[in-house]
């Protein structure tokens, strides 16, 4: 293929595009429950919860244009019409037989045309606003002739503006059987108007409607822009035609354009400069230059050559390259972080939870104690029942109650999970749901396993040691019993048991086996046993004193090793040579075991950078408890947690240990428990503790099944970052909760009392609910684990000096960026 031809690879990956990304979303309370988004929401990594404002929708069967046909059996029978122009998004949605009869008189006589023109064009209501400022500035800047007239004149445009979407909305609740914000502020509008003070009504709607533009907008910043991720994920792929089962030179190939989701695992991919990488793959050919910031919130970029594994949704800077599937879609990165996210949109707090079953029923009482307050007051405080210029009437005060006791603000309390969930994802963190970080907190224990975890896992073999049952050994002056020699058949047999496999140790084994001379040998069968080890009948081990034949070969753990011999004092005889190893106790150790001739495997690994720091701040800082559960003998164990920090060490536990460790653990010293892990023998573990954190580079699919955060970057400073972020998370949500209903009493108060007008009172109502969002934006921030840190770190960036040698935040916080 021509050169020509090649370039214009990038064009032929799409990436879907949908108009009004940016723009700002005016919407609404629906009927005060927060509701999950009705199909997936686009991501770049998901940090936003259902919000209560959400789009306006109005379903019905009768509406046969523009539509978006979904395949959810939740949908199925209904069909959505969407506008996405303008300033905001309308769906309004008719169920029930009331609101489909009102629906369909509203769009006979033009009024839901109408309305969701006004709703989508932010400048309408803007212009309202400025008409019903100006018709109350008329007394003090027009002439008194004609005062009344230009009064009249901005009131009977800008109500309309305001009044059209606002008298629909309400009466779909009412119809809908549904009291919430929408329906008090209308009634209180029009209960306004009626009474003779249209302007008070019309100030009402009008601030009402831009308190929550300001509302949307900082809910927005409190969140990742799910939507880039997702939507810029290339729909096709270009598939390398391969002849006679030969990859073409990357100069001169030939491709076609499929489906993302056709691409088969094994199948070669080209993927050009700008293009994105569309699964998880092994480059094959060429190099480049990508990015993963999107994904794991990795700034550098980094360089992808021959052997690289790289992530599905990788961006490719610079360079061309194809590579080799190793994944299909529906279980690459990319689609894995979608799946999580929308598992963290479903899975709510206990205290949203609270407020879903607690705000509707909220809502009707406010109704019922408004109307007492309406038809009492006169009985009982000689309030009269209608404004009079002395004395506010019952009415006017119920209809001040009405709006100030709205649950607006706490409607947004919540909002504060979301914030945390998307710091977190900028971090590369993700939570399975904000339940997590409720969980999070009041744990008073952290548990590490150590290979992999705590160590880099890269472990290096160091020796191969016959220990037992071999003739002559690592003596040279005696003839070996082995071909051709004791050590090198105990790591062909060792290296074929392990190829393919994840574990550290079997990494470790089979790459010290790459290169060297070693024998043939073929496993003809095998049985895994997680945490312990594996055995498996191999062919090819070779004897001086006997011929070929299928042997009995296991490779795991010293115990596991040993427990398979039926006579005790074999054992000892083992473990006594282990002991007596000519190399000491601080290695990790595997042992092989051919036929009854066991060999020791001594491999190497190193505590992670960073991690003392790491323990030292989860000690010092979030005063947790912290220890360590592993699966390795007690010398190597603790070579790790000296070199780290950890005074608490359980060693040699298999699986079923650690599960019974953490749950004693946890129900010993009270509170949650963190266990973080990687591997497949750590799932129980994961599964029973509070919360399981998980290394997702390296975790196994099991591990991060059952786990509750997933660290994307492979380094655990997640951990303390996590801690914090969940600290700050549920004071942030207090706080809001506090800020709620502060503001409810401040408003609600006053306005019964008669002392307020309505239009105050709305300011008071919604800046209340202003302050909660603000109050939960600042969850965007890295948190601390103390004001006296906080006052630190300000020191230290007020003062460049003190701050190059000095470094007081949180070392995760640092790491991460």
């Amino acid at each position: 293929m021509e050169p020509a031809a090649l370039s214009r690879s990038s064009s032929l990956t799409r990436f879907p595009y949908r108009r009004g990304l940016a723009t700002l979303r005016l919407a609404r309370v629906n009927s005060f429950s927060i509701l999950p988004p009705k199909t997936p929401l686009p991501l770049r990594i998901s940090a936003s919860l259902s919000l209560p404002r959400q789009s306006i929708r109005l379903r019905a069967v009768e509406d046969h244009h523009h539509h978006d046909h979904h395949d959810d059996s939740e949908q199925q029978h209904h069909h959505h019409h969407h506008h996405h122009h303008g300033c905001c998004s309308v769906e309004l949605k008719a169920e029930s037989k009331p609101q489909k009869a009102l629906f369909g008189f509203a769009k006979a006589i033009g009024w839901v045309r109408l309305a969701n023109f006004l709703r989508e064009h932010l400048h309408l209501c803007c212009s309202s606003a400025a008409l019903f400022i100006a018709a109350a500035a008329c007394p003090y800047f027009a002439p008194k002739p004609y005062v009344k007239s230009l009064q009249h004149a901005f009131m009977i445009v800008g109500f309309p503006l305001v009044g059209v979407s606002a008298s629909l909305d309400a009466l779909m609740d009412i119809a809908g059987g549904k009291v919430n914000i929408h329906v008090l502020m209308a009634l209180a509008a029009f209960a306004s108007v009626f009474m003779g003070n249209a302007l008070e009504g019309g100030l009402l709607l009008a601030m009402f409607n831009l308190a929550h533009i300001a509302e949307e907008f900082f809910t927005s910043r409190s969140m990742v822009d799910v939507k880039e991720l997702k939507e810029s994920n290339p729909d096709s792929a270009l598939l390398i035609e391969v002849k006679n089962g030969n990859v073409p030179n990357i100069s001169d190939l030939s491709y076609k354009s499929v489906p993302v989701h056709s691409v088969e695992v094994g199948s070669y991919i080209l993927v050009g400069t700008g293009e994105i990488v569309p699964v998880d793959c092994e480059v094959y050919q060429g190099s480049a230059t990508i990015t993963i910031e999107h994904l794991t919130g990795e700034v550098k970029p980094l360089e992808a050559k021959a052997g690289d594994r790289v992530p599905g949704g990788a961006r490719n800077l610079d360079g061309r390259m194809i590579v080799k599937a190793t994944k299909a879609w529906n279980e690459s990165t990319l689609n894995r972080i979608v799946q999580l996210t929308e598992e963290a949109h479903s899975n709510k707090p206990k205290l949203q939870r609270w407020l879903d079953e607690f705000g509707e029923n909220y809502s009707k009482v406010v109704v019922v104690l408004s109307l007492a307050i309406a038809f009492l007051g006169p009985f009982l405080f000689k309030w009269p029942f209608l404004s009079t210029a002395a004395c506010r009437g019952s009415v006017y005060r119920a209809l001040g109650l009405m709006v100030a006791a709205s649950p607006c603000a706490l409607a947004v309390a919540p909002l504060a999970y979301a914030t945390a969930i998307s710091s977190c994802a900028k971090k590369g963190i993700l939570l399975k749901g904000a339940q997590v970080l409720d969980a999070l907190a009041s744990c008073h224990t952290v548990a590490f396993d150590k290979t992999g975890t705590l160590t880099t896992g890269g472990l290096t073999c160091k020796a191969i040691e016959p220990i037992y049952g071999h003739h002559g050994g690592n003596n040279p002056s005696v003839i070996t019993c082995c071909v051709p020699n004791c050590e090198k058949e105990a790591l062909a047999v060792a290296a074929a048991m392990e190829k393919g496999t994840t574990h550290p140790i079997g990494r470790a084994v089979v790459d010290h086996s790459v290169g060297k001379d070693l024998p043939s040998i073929f496993v003809e069968s095998f049985e895994y046993f997680p945490g312990r080890g594996l055995t498996a009948t191999v062919n090819g081990v070779e004897s001086i004193a006997e011929e070929n034949r299928l042997r009995k070969a296991s490779l795991g753990s010293i115990e596991f090793i040993t427990s398979l011999f039926k006579s005790e004092d074999e054992s000892k005889q083992i473990k006594d040579a282990v002991n007596a190893s000519l190399y000491g106790k601080d290695f990790v150790h595997a042992a092989l075991s051919v036929d009854h001739k066991v060999t020791l495997i001594h491999l190497e690994d190193q505590p992670r950078p960073g991690v003392s720091g790491v323990i030292a701040e989860l000690k010092s800082w979030a005063q947790l408890r912290v220890m360590m559960l592993t699966g390795d003998h007690d010398s190597s164990a603790w070579r790790v947690a000296n070199a780290v920090g950890i005074s608490e060490v359980y060693c040699n536990l298999k699986p079923e240990d650690k599960l019974n460790h953490v749950k004693n653990i946890a129900r010993d010293a009270g509170g949650g428990l963190i266990m973080v892990g990687e591997g497949i023998n750590d799932a129980p573990a994961l599964a029973a503790a509070t919360v399981g954190i998980v290394l997702a580079q390296r975790a196994s699919a099991t591990a991060i099944a059952v786990a509750d955060i997933l660290l994307l970057r492979d380094n655990i400073t997640g951990v303390p970052f996590c801690v914090a972020k969940s600290r700050q998370t549920t004071s942030l949500v207090k706080q809001n909760v506090a800020l709620a209903l502060t503001s409810i009493f401040l408003a609600a108060l006053p306005s019964v009392l008669g002392f307020l007008p309505l239009w105050l009172t709305v300011l008071l109502h919604e800046g209340g609910t202003l302050l909660v969002c603000l109050n939960s934006v600042r969850g965007l921030n890295d948190p601390s684990w103390s004001w006296k840190q906080d006052i630190a770190h300000l020191i230290n960036k007020l003062s460049p000096r003190e701050s190059i040698s000095s470094n007081n935040s949180l070392s995760s916080v640092e790491t991460a960026h």
